[in-house]
């Protein structure tokens, strides 16, 4: 049985023509979820029996293959005895510019359902109505054909007869693919400490639904550990798709390694690696419009040629061979990869697909729940990354710019921006020592953003300068996205205005991104959700959309515990009024860690000024050591350059001196004499400012673990995290040192993780060199 989402289903058979960037509806943003409830309110009273959102399903059969027809009609109400399916279309354009046949993808979707419909219910004839719906004026544009049924049958079979080579192929895929997967073997002689169990609970978590969040220290091999038991699962079709979703590009490679240590075994499956449109688009610019790219123009003629030909010949769809074919048929990369995805069977992706409202894959996850599977991947990110996905804002900058640019050229642009104008200098006379919070949403100013929508829109239909103008379209679309957060504002938001002299940033801040989350998760059966540093797990599982209900896997380090030795120096205060008199101390402490034993370290502080200050001072008392310190700005080969001075077996002791929480504190892999120590300077809390106060507020009022929930948990994940760059597999022996009085007290104790809990206490220079020659005579045999 092949389940076809009607909409899938015309836009794949009925799209052609051009790709066209420069206009983007509202409801293309934001759903038209308001405007559709409108409308079918309105419905409900004048049509007695008016039914919206009716779900419907029919099984078809067309040679030899069985097919589940599905989807939702926005409405269906009766007149006269004769029922009439209700199609909804929102936007925003001037209801003079929607004719009858203005879009026959439109009409397609309506037939589609009043197919279904007709049969349904035994009838010969049924009526369509196509309605357009301003979101600005409420104006709304019905068109109605009355259809028989045989009519209607017709055309199913028709686009069902063009569709059916794609059936065709995932019929015979399918059998491939679980074939392979059903004498699919692990791709490792045996299970690692730990492995087998994150493995077995994520297949049950797959088998039986909900979330599991599971902390896996480094070394674990959680990667394959949730991969094989997820691909088994889609072999014994218990969900049809996998999205492994990623913070950063190193870990899609891991991912990636991963499958392709599957594929040695023999599995065959269709993995999918998404890439950012900026970074694989083949022109200077991202212009999206056929008069600039010759790979937008005629992009919808050609794609699905393009997509046949990838899919027979190849099972990695990675981001080289997206390019090579993409080039071959002169189609738009981007928009390519993204149709390939529905093919896929493995898609590996930035978190942003699935989770942020601007940009997640609506092709897959704009109806009901699906039986997808989420694998999360270093999930202790997602907590800031979902906040910035369910937060906008807007700069009095930016429209001022474009006040500038466009004066005269437009007179409805003109005074909107004038309006706009005024109310940011008001808000900046409200504000109150350069701030205002309320939790107030800011119905004055979104209903400015409604108008200034609406004649942007206007403008992108009919002004070719100025819908060919950069600055114009990006503050285009950052006010479509402040609009789409807009409508999930609710107490787990404030109202955030931050004024200074030469700006004033307007903010809807998503303080608590819980709810939100768990309602994206919705959209899988099953999510897991791991990291190395997933601790406190019931933090992680609250802040992420987790419910009791959800279970909790905390897994002990596979190399052995006498491997690593931890030291805690609690004897000095690395607080902002102590730090310029723990410079020394902080120096002399490094001094004793590096001198030990000949490799290569790296020390962690929590700003630039504090490293710069120690660096001074460690150069000045050890200047025949190699020391280097982290620039504020790197380039890409900036920072390979930087880590390739990480040599291996160093004739001469290296100390590097980097930023905790920055590019080198996370995502690095220095395996063996690499690295063989690290020292972290403070418990890694976030800066101290409005943002995290207000953060830190909330979450009082909530729970009444503000400070944890805005500081401390998060700054102990970064000192987790940095640690963890020192031993990387079974055979490295590394030091790290924890330079903070608060490693003292209890409540940051209880934060180590077990293979931490042998951890020792050094009181000054003298005795951390004591505890070093002991611990690196004990492993002498390993570590040379």
């Amino acid at each position: 049985m092949i389940k076809l989402p009607i909409r899938q289903l015309v836009e794949r058979i009925m799209r052609g023509g051009d790709i066209d960037g420069r206009y983007v509806s509202k409801d293309r943003m934001l759903e038209g979820a308001i405007a559709h409830r409108i409308l079918q309110k309105r419905n409900r009273k004048l049509y007695e029996d008016y039914q919206s959102e009716v779900v419907l399903s029919e099984g078809y059969h067309y040679e030899g293959l069985d097919y589940t027809l599905e989807g939702r009609a926005d409405g269906i109400f009766s007149i006269d005895g004769r029922y009439t399916i209700d199609e909804i279309k929102t936007t925003l354009l001037p209801m003079g510019y929607i004719h009858e046949a203005f879009s026959q993808t439109h009409w397609a979707q309506a037939k589609c359902y009043a197919y279904i419909f007709a049969v349904q219910n035994n009838l010969n004839e049924v009526s369509v109505q196509l309605t357009y719906f301003n979101i600005e004026t409420n104006e709304s544009k019905p068109f109605n054909t009355i259809f028989e049924t045989g009519e209607l049958k017709e055309f199913i079979e028709e686009i069902i007869e063009k569709y059916s080579v794609w059936a065709n192929f995932s019929v015979e895929w399918e059998k491939t693919r679980d074939q392979s997967i059903r004498t699919l073997e692990f791709p490792f002689p045996a299970y690692r400490k730990g492995q087998r169990a994150l493995a077995v609970s994520a297949y049950r978590t797959i088998q039986n639904g909900g979330k599991l969040f599971a902390q896996a220290p480094t070394g674990t091999g959680k990667t394959i550990s949730v991969l094989f038991p997820a691909i088994k699962a889609i072999g014994e079709g218990k969900t049809s798709k996998i999205f492994y979703l990623t913070a950063k590009t190193i870990t899609r490679q891991v991912a990636e390694e991963a499958i392709e240590k599957m594929r040695l075994k023999g599995l065959r499956m269709k993995t999918l690696t998404l890439t950012a449109k900026e970074k694989i688009c083949f022109c200077e610019k991202t212009n999206c419009h056929p008069e600039y790219c010759e790979y937008a123009k005629g992009h919808y003629d050609r794609v699905n040629s393009a997509i046949l030909d990838v899919i027979e010949g190849c099972d990695d769809l990675s981001r080289p061979v997206i390019e090579k074919y993409a080039r071959k048929h002169k189609v738009c990369p981007f928009e390519f990869s993204l149709d390939l995805s529905l093919m896929a069977d493995v898609i590996t992706c930035d978190y942003n697909y699935v989770f942020d409202p601007r940009a997640y894959l609506r092709r897959f996850f704009s109806g009901n729940s699906n039986d997808y599977v989420f694998l999360i991947d270093e999930a202790h990110n997602l907590v800031d990354r979902s906040r910035e996905m369910f937060s906008a804002q807007l700069t009095k900058t930016d429209f001022y710019k474009i006040k500038k640019e466009v004066k005269g050229k437009n007179k409805a642009l003109d005074k909107i921006l004038n309006k706009i104008n005024k109310v940011m200098v008001e808000l900046r006379k409200e504000s109150s020592g350069g701030y205002l919070i309320t939790a107030e949403k800011p119905e004055d100013f979104l209903k400015l953003m409604v108008k200034y929508l609406e004649v942007c829109e206007l403008i992108l239909k009919e002004d070719k300068d100025l819908r060919e103008d950069s600055n114009f379209l990006q503050l285009y679309f950052e006010a479509l996205g402040f609009m789409a957060i807009a409508d999930f504002y609710d107490e787990k938001y404030v109202t955030f205005v931050d004024s200074k002299p030469d700006e004033v940033t307007l903010k809807l801040f998503c303080l608590d991104p819980s709810f939100l989350l768990s309602e994206v998760l919705k959209r899988g059966s099953s999510a897991i959700l791991f990291s190395a540093t997933l601790s406190p797990l019931t933090y992680f599982r609250d802040i992420l959309g987790g419910g009791e209900e959800d279970k909790l896997l905390s897994l002990d380090s596979p190399f052995e515990h006498q491997s690593l030795c931890v030291m805690t120096a609690d004897k000095v205060s690395t607080k902002y009024n102590d730090r310029e008199e723990s410079r020394e101390k902080i120096a002399r402490l490094i001094g004793s860690l590096v001198s030990r034993k000949t490799g290569n370290y790296i020390v962690y502080f929590p700003s630039y000024k504090y490293m710069r200050d120690v660096f001074q001072e460690f150069i000045s008392l050890y200047p025949q050591i190699d020391a280097v310190e982290q620039e504020a700005y790197m380039s890409e080969e900036d920072r390979e350059s930087f880590l390739k001075d990480f040599t291996e077996n160093p004739e001469k002791t290296y100390v590097a001196f980097c930023v905790l929480g920055g590019i080198f504190s996370e995502g690095i892999d220095l395996k063996g004499s690499r690295l063989i120590g690290a020292a972290i300077v403070s418990v890694g809390l976030p800066q101290l400012n409005i943002q995290q106060n207000i953060i830190r507020d909330y979450f009082n009022q909530k729970n009444g673990m503000g400070y944890e929930y805005a500081y401390m948990y998060p700054g102990m994940n970064k000192v987790l995290q940095a640690a963890g760059r020192v031993i990387r597999c079974e055979s490295d022996t590394g030091v790290v040192l924890l330079i903070d009085e608060r490693y003292g007290h209890r409540n940051y104790l209880r934060l180590f993780p077990n293979h931490w809990k042998t951890y020792r206490r050094v009181t000054d220079p003298e005795d951390l060199e004591g505890t070093l020659d002991l611990f690196w005579s004990a492993n002498k045999n390993q570590s040379e």
